[in-house]
């Protein structure tokens, strides 16, 4: 035989369960901390979804005020345009 006797063979295996009790405390652990974490991104992704939903909500209100604004520049430049034509000419080129 191998030379164990059944007290040794006990022993070892009692090792071995202590060993994978205490693996199992790690990945618990572990496992605890990674779900954390994931909470935190899921917080996260979340606020920033709604910061992104704010911004393309001012970035259109820009673009509209920034269409109001070239329409008013280009009726003001077609009255100097009317007024003087010389002058539209230089502001339109």
């Amino acid at each position: 035989m191998n030379g164990l006797s059944g007290m040794d063979k006990f022993s070892h295996l009692e090792d071995k369960i202590y060993l994978t009790i205490e693996f199992a405390k790690k990945m618990r652990e572990e496992k605890e901390k990674l779900e954390s974490e994931i909470s935190s991104l899921h917080q996260e992704v979340s606020g920033l979804l709604e910061e992104k939903g704010r911004l393309e909500g001012k970035v259109s209100g820009l673009m509209s005020e920034r269409d109001a604004i070239q329409l008013k520049i280009e009726a003001m430049l077609d009255a100097i345009t009317v007024i003087e034509p010389e002058v539209g000419e230089v502001l339109r080129g």
